[in-house]
């Protein structure tokens, strides 16, 4: 516990000058505690250490995640990290008023109705009905992700980015997807230099030369809109430029190939041959996806060359193209929060992911930019 001067406030055991405060409270993110000295403190020990305990029991204090979002530790868990960056402390659950619609999920964190659905072994074919749905939802998705883009910058920590989107999503009347979503404890998805993706939005504050993925899903009118890209935070170096150029040119060439009669597995064979020529591999492990009522359903959409994905597009058919691109290995872990995933090397990842809609004739990207998105790194200079 480090003494200083804490001017204006008293000791909350025999209200004398404060000239310290529990530590404790301080790393958790609660009220300050302050006591006049050493001897005080420990005296008011046995009956202050409760209101730690208490905190931890309301959700109120800021831990590290574990047993994939479903419990808390008021340390680090321990773990052979393979790059520089490290989680840090959560804050408390931000809440969704109750007059907005949400997903069965919200309250329990099982997605019931998608491991139910047939959907998840049949494409759906969207009615013109469902597919406004679809793009109503894309539309606030977007809107979201672009207010999202707008803060990005050194010094801003991803928790304040999650409060961007969190209260973004509320005005516009929509549940932020991820929330809850098999105990996902935010709402947006904030994935930093080595992450891949699924990154837990926490207290650390972007660095100058960061890179950071965010992921926003907005769920209204009982349809969820999909999409994520990669900023730049403060000066990049080229890499990591080219990293984010690469990963957003492979996807654009995957969507021009969409339209009725195309194979999903091509995709993959274009988005890979795109990323091996810049020198950087595709991750596997992770795929596009179906998506609609569902947040998650088939078909399953594979970023890598040699994939065996089965079907071909059909008009009406809606799904994501989400590649993650890495500078080294693409092979990745998974941290002990259960959700980040990282690269295996330490190297950096960069992720892009539109939603699109089959038409007669192409696809339709609902998730497209608008003329009033935030430019891109090589956007801003040109």
């Amino acid at each position: 516990m480090a003494d200083q001067q804490h001017g204006g406030l008293l000791c909350l055991r025999c209200e004398a000058p404060a000239q310290l405060q529990c530590p404790k409270c301080a790393s958790m993110g609660l009220p300050k505690a302050p006591y006049c000295s050493q001897d005080c403190f420990k005296q008011a020990w046995p009956e202050h250490k409760a209101v730690h305990k208490s905190a931890v029991s309301a959700g109120e204090a800021w831990l590290f995640c574990t047993k994939r979002g479903k419990a808390r530790s008021d340390t680090m868990p321990g773990y052979a990290w393979t790059g520089p960056l490290r989680p840090a402390r959560i804050g408390p659950t931000r809440q969704v008023p109750e007059h907005i619609q949400r997903p069965d999920y919200a309250v329990t964190g099982i997605a019931t109705a998608e491991q139910e659905s047939k959907q998840q072994r049949a494409v759906a074919i969207r009615s013109a009905e469902e597919a406004a749905g679809i793009r109503r939802a894309c539309r606030v998705g977007r809107e979201v992700l672009d207010a999202a883009a707008a803060v990005v910058r050194p010094g801003i920590t991803t928790d304040e980015i999650d409060r961007v989107v969190h209260d973004a999503m509320v005005e516009a009347g929509a549940y932020p997807s991820p929330l809850n979503y098999y105990n996902f404890p935010k709402s947006v998805c904030t994935s930093v230099n080595e992450v891949i993706c699924h990154g837990i939005p926490d207290q650390r504050e972007l660095e100058d030369g960061d890179i950071v993925n965010v992921d926003v899903t907005a769920y209204i009118g009982g349809y969820h809109g999909d999409l994520n890209e990669t900023f730049t935070a403060g000066k990049v170096d080229e890499a990591g430029r080219q990293l984010i150029k690469v990963t957003h040119d492979a996807l654009m060439k995957a969507v021009e190939m969409c339209r009725p009669g195309v194979r999903y597995r091509d995709l993959g064979e274009t988005i890979s041959k795109h990323v091996q020529q810049a020198g950087m591999s595709v991750v596997k492990t992770y795929c596009g996806h179906g998506i609609g009522d569902l947040f998650h359903c088939a078909p399953n959409i594979p970023h890598y060359a040699h994939n065996k994905a089965v079907g071909v597009m059909k008009e009406g058919q809606v799904f994501t193209i989400e590649p993650m691109v890495n500078l080294g290995t693409w092979r990745d872990v998974l941290w002990p929060d259960g959700w980040t995933a990282a690269t295996a090397d330490g190297q950096r990842s960069a992720q892009f992911e539109h939603q699109l809609l089959i038409t007669a004739t192409g696809a339709e990207v609902l998730t497209a930019r608008l003329p009033t998105s935030p430019p891109l790194w090589w956007e801003a200079e040109q």
